[in-house]
């Protein structure tokens, strides 16, 4: 491989001369050979959009050429679009400030306006990082990258919502046996049950919008520390608003960057709202995998698409790979979200240092709950049907029907028919006749299934 020499603060270093970035990245890939988990491509593309962001607000006020600005902004652009992802090699462990990330794409940005203008026309931290510090730009590109993260995952959450509604609408009228402690319990109807599922994901959609509101608050403007140092005076409001025009939504200055710079509460609360996801999730998946589970020796009671062969020795075997799918993703972001905690609670002072691994696993978790919400719909929700036959089986022989009769006999004198009805394997009709609590027609009329739901 060819080398050409490079210089920074500590002397020369040789880089590949193929390599857009500078002395400053290759110190930082040597020396933190660690791991296989490179910084996400989606926070370099944040930090793109702050350089882009810093570059117009910096020329709006005076301190950056015009000619300077546009080459900067230009090659941000192309970073952002994903033209230049292989010049970002960096591990996600190194410093805890993400000092070397940031710097990497000070240097490639330079690296890119210099193969442009054949010239070097860009000093990685006069020019491209002017009135930032990785300090304040890396948070603030994490909560640029969180926030568009979480909010792609509502339009697949929309559609398995969606898919619940209309699966809840058609079988509104299909009553089966309840559950509860993996027992059985009181009817209702398979609509019913399904209305459960998409409250919870209704719910979690909203818990997951409003946990956006902090990702909104940015920590740029405060530099190294927080008090702003090297930055001009309304550096940090042009910065805002440049940034909000470019990803088309609103964000707004903290009005204290020494908590900005410190505090990562804000990722934890809407990590906290992927974690509560990630459950219902779990739920979900555990309820249809169950519902599903046979074909002939499990409940049956509705049928999910085959997907798949399930098995490399037993012929015919088909299992929920989906739904495994499903509560794999939710392990891990619960896992996820214990890293994301442990992270912000650490750092001394004015800085926290885990930042690189409070956004790795915030970022992942977003991801996978993107793709695997989007993949357990098309895949598997949209393909369940109910087994009607099976599901009125256990209903004939649920006894906790017997639950119409408290009412009218007692909750004692009820309980006594359920036991003689299991112990004698009876129907709870003969055993309340053979009790003589109630005849065969009272039975027959308070005891409907339908009046129960």
């Amino acid at each position: 491989m060819k080398y050409r020499i490079e210089k920074d603060t500590m002397g020369e270093v040789k880089v590949p001369e193929e390599a857009l970035w500078g002395a400053q990245t290759e110190r930082s890939r040597q020396n933190f050979a660690i791991g296989e988990e490179k910084m996400p491509r989606s926070l370099i593309r944040a930090i793109a959009l702050v350089k882009a962001a810093a570059a117009k607000a910096n020329c709006k006020l005076g301190v950056l050429a015009q000619e300077k600005r546009d080459l900067i902004v230009d090659a941000a652009a192309e970073i952002a679009d994903g033209k230049w992802d292989d010049q970002f090699p960096l591990s996600v462990w190194q410093t805890g400030s993400g000092t070397q990330t940031n710097m990497n794409v000070n240097e490639v940005i330079a690296g890119i306006a210099e193969r442009k203008c054949g010239k070097k026309v860009l000093h990685p931290n006069d020019d491209v990082n002017r009135s930032q510090s990785s300090n304040d730009v890396f948070p603030t590109a994490m909560h640029v990258a969180a926030l568009v993260a979480t909010r792609e995952i509502l339009p697949a959450l929309d559609g398995l919502i969606d898919t619940l509604r209309a699966l809840e609408k058609d079988t509104m009228d299909v009553i089966k046996c309840g559950r509860t402690h993996l027992q059985d319990a009181t009817p209702l109807s398979f609509g019913q049950e399904v209305s459960g599922w998409r409250g919870m994901l209704e719910a979690a959609k909203n818990q997951v919008g409003n946990s956006l509101t902090g990702l909104r608050v940015l920590a740029i403007g405060g530099t190294a520390v927080g008090t702003g140092l090297n930055a001009p005076e309304g550096f940090d409001l042009a910065f805002v608003e440049e940034i909000s025009n470019q990803l088309r939504t609103s964000f707004a200055v903290s009005d204290n960057k020494f908590y900005s710079l410190t505090a990562k509460d804000a990722l934890v609360y809407a990590h906290g709202a992927l974690k509560a996801l990630a459950c219902d999730l779990m739920k979900i998946a555990n309820d249809v995998r169950w519902l599903a589970s046979g074909p002939r020796c499990g409940l049956g009671e509705i049928n999910i698409p085959q997907n798949e062969p399930g098995s490399s020795i037993m012929p015919g075997k088909v299992n929920p790979t989906q739904c495994e799918a499903v509560t794999m993703v939710a392990v891990q972001v619960m896992a996820n979200d214990q890293a994301v905690s442990m992270g912000a609670s650490q750092g001394n002072f004015e800085l926290n240092v885990y930042m690189p691994v409070i956004i790795y696993n915030y970022l992942q978790s977003a991801r996978l709950l993107k793709d695997v919400i989007a993949s357990f719909d098309l895949h598997c929700a949209r393909g369940i049907t109910v087994n009607r036959d099976r599901m009125q089986s256990y209903l004939d022989q649920s006894l906790m029907l017997v639950t119409a009769l408290n009412p009218h006999i007692g909750y004692e004198r009820a309980a006594e028919v359920a036991k003689k009805a299991y112990r004698d394997d009876i129907s709870l009709r003969e055993a309340c006749r053979e009790l003589g609590y109630l005849s065969a027609a009272e039975y027959d009329k308070i005891v409907d299934p339908k009046k129960m739901i």
